[in-house]
Order: C-alpha cells, then structure tokens, then sequence
C-alpha cells in the first residue's frame, strides 16, 4: 500500500482527535478550573470584609455569590466534560472580569438594589482574581471552540 492509496473500505474511521489532543484539552480544562477555583478562593476570603458596602444587597453577599458560581464552574469543568459547562465557565470568567474591570474604572454608583462597587484601588488578590478569569476565559474560549471543531467533524465525517 503506497502513501497515498485510499483507505480500504474496511478500515476504521480516524479517531476524532489523538491523544496529543485530548491531553491538550485535559490542560485546558485544568487550567480552567484551576483559575475558577482562585476566583472562587478569593471572592470567599473576602466576602466579609464587603459587608458594609451594601444597597439592598450587600457586596459581600456578592462576593460569595461569585465564590459559589465560580467554585459550581470548576466542578462543571473537571467532571462534566459538555459545551454547557465550558459556556458556563467562560459567562462565570467572563462576567465576573467585565464587572471587576467596570467597578475598577468607573463609578457606576448605586443600580437598585445593587451598591455602589467602584474601587480603583489595584491589590494582590484584585491582581490575581483578574489573571485568574483571564486564564479561565481563554481556556473556556479554546474548549468551546474545540467543541465546535468536533461537531462539525463529525458532521462531515457521517455526511
């Protein structure tokens, strides 16, 4: 058989993707979780020093809804490999990054029941939460992608 001759009709189809892939994946999904459980780590430490700041609901409160949805996320992430939790993990990393960047440079003010956040002070933990979301996006963003990639292969592949 020379290197360009058709496959024989029966051969196995290719895999979707080798193991240099899936292993490349299994970082990322590490690398996504791991990022998630800083952010989480970090809104929860902090939680309590944000009580005062409060409208109808505190910003502590806030804070430890984050913790909850980021540490959700993680989960998500390492056991229930879907595009459903890599979506949810990138609006997690996504939302939470968009409003530390907004509270950081723009006095919003009170919304309703929410406070006012705004705190352009730049600190360790503030630093880190944001290269956190930020390796979480970009590692969410890459497994959506990579989700993407694979349906459409497989599309082609049956079609």
């Amino acid at each position: 058989m020379t290197a360009n001759a058709p496959t024989p009709p029966h051969a196995p189809p290719p895999a979707p993707h080798g193991q240099a892939y899936r292993i490349v994946q299994g970082g990322a999904r590490a690398l996504s979780a791991g990022g998630l459980g800083v952010d989480a780590y970090v809104h929860a430490n902090l939680a309590d020093q944000y009580d005062a700041v409060s409208a109808g609901i505190s910003q502590g409160d806030l804070f430890r809804i984050e913790a909850g949805l980021a540490a959700l996320a993680a989960l998500l992430v390492l056991v229930w490999w879907r595009r459903l939790s890599d979506a949810f993990a990138w609006l997690v990393a996504g939302g939470g990054l968009a409003l530390l960047l907004l509270y950081a440079y723009v006095d919003v003010g009170e919304l309703g029941p929410i406070p006012n956040m705004y705190d352009p002070a730049w600190f360790d933990d503030k630093r880190l939460t944001v290269v956190a979301q930020a390796v979480t996006l970009v590692m969410s963003t890459f497994l959506l992608i990579s989700h993407t990639r694979r349906a459409r292969r497989l599309v082609t592949d049956v079609g």
